[in-house]
């Protein structure tokens, strides 16, 4: 296995405004699990188009290892591809499958069979290497499509939202076998996808895209504890991050008639706009001083239950009223209902402060 390093990496399309990669640098580690995530349109997958061969670098390089693999065609940069549509060969049986590039390699055939072998024992196909695809489920498919790229035993695995064509619950299960199958293997592998749960489950590290640049690279629990701006903050956590416009002023910071309780050293930093984030988990009911919550809708999931209401805020001197979406995480055992009113809290240590403006993040 080996390293992945981009460096000042663009793919810029001709004719168009703007990149679609903006000159990322990003090194992922030698056997990291390495997520890139972002809504669709973002760059994610012309990234890992890019690292593949699939896609011109204009400008900037890719180094496997230490070895630059910028101007190289993709069956000389010793990767292997798991794309969204699984693309057997209908007419093969999954053993042929499996063994289609060894064989194209004229790998000896002991050779192929051992390795055929010992990847489908990884991936629980052992009992189908006698089957066709036709006679396989969607998730047994994209495990002979994964095991494809096991075989040829590569310094890099890119896989393309290989999860995408599988049900809700199918997902789940085959999430949870790739992130196993890449610790067993200490395989490096770079994984899209638009799925910020997936993202947050399977990664080592995740990279956060928008608009063809990083916004943030770290551990799933440092992205969600300390999002570097508003738009990470509004994109990973679900529910996502509640996002409030609010006014400093006077030294306080005011979401209609409720004081958010920050320290005076961070207040004195702050500009005049800010935004309030706050996760649904952190907020607390309280009977009174609390911001107040107009009950919409009560989501009811057994061991959660999630209340989305409306809030009034700014206004101040000027008697306005400008009407937020909130999102507080309450007991399932609450009797809360829609048209209900409640007041919540929340401690400062629980709270994200951005610069409206900028979207960067102001609290440590």
């Amino acid at each position: 296995m080996a390293s992945v390093t981009f460096e000042k990496a663009e793919r810029r399309y001709p004719g168009a405004p703007t990149a679609a990669v903006n000159g990322i640098d990003l090194l992922i580690e030698d056997g990291e699990f390495m997520v890139l995530v972002g809504p669709s349109g973002c760059g994610k997958s012309t990234t890992l188009r890019m690292l593949a061969g699939l896609e011109e670098v204009t400008a900037g390089r890719i180094l496997i290892g230490d070895r630059d693999v910028t101007g190289l065609a993709p069956k000389d940069r010793d990767i292997a591809m798991v794309f969204q549509s699984y693309a057997l060969y209908p007419h093969m049986t999954v053993f042929e499958n499996m063994e289609f590039s060894l064989k194209v390699n004229k790998a000896p055939k002991e050779e192929r069979e051992r390795r055929v072998k010992s990847a489908a024992a990884l991936l629980g196909l052992t009992d189908y290497l006698d089957r066709k695809p036709k006679a396989l489920s969607g998730g047994q498919r994209q495990r002979v499509a994964m095991g494809r790229a096991i075989v040829r035993e590569p310094q890099v695995f890119c896989m393309d939202e290989p999860l995408s064509n599988l049900d809700a619950k199918m997902r789940v299960q085959t999430r949870t076998d790739i992130a196993k199958l890449q610790a067993d293997l200490g395989a490096t592998t770079v994984y899209v996808t638009h799925d910020q749960v997936e993202a947050m489950t399977m990664g080592d590290r995740v990279a956060v895209m928008n608009a063809g640049e990083l916004q943030q690279v770290a551990t799933p629990m440092e992205l969600y504890s300390r999002p570097a701006n508003l738009f990470v903050a509004g994109f990973i956590g679900s529910p996502q991050m509640n996002l409030l416009a609010a006014e400093v002023s006077g030294g306080l910071v005011r979401l209609g008639g409720y004081d958010v309780p920050v320290p005076a050293a961070t207040l004195a930093k702050l500009p005049k706009d800010v935004t309030v984030g706050v996760r649904p988990e952190a907020f607390h009911v309280v009977p009174d001083g609390g911001l107040p919550v107009e009950v919409v809708v009560v989501e009811h999931l057994g061991s959660d239950s999630y209340v989305h209401g409306t809030v009034a805020l700014g206004g101040g001197d000027r008697g306005s009223e400008n009407p937020g979406r909130l999102v507080v995480r309450v007991s399932p055992r609450s009797e809360v209902a829609r048209g209900d009113h409640l007041q919540v809290s929340v401690e400062p240590g629980d709270i994200h402060l951005f610069d409206t403006a900028t979207g960067r993040r102001l609290t440590a």
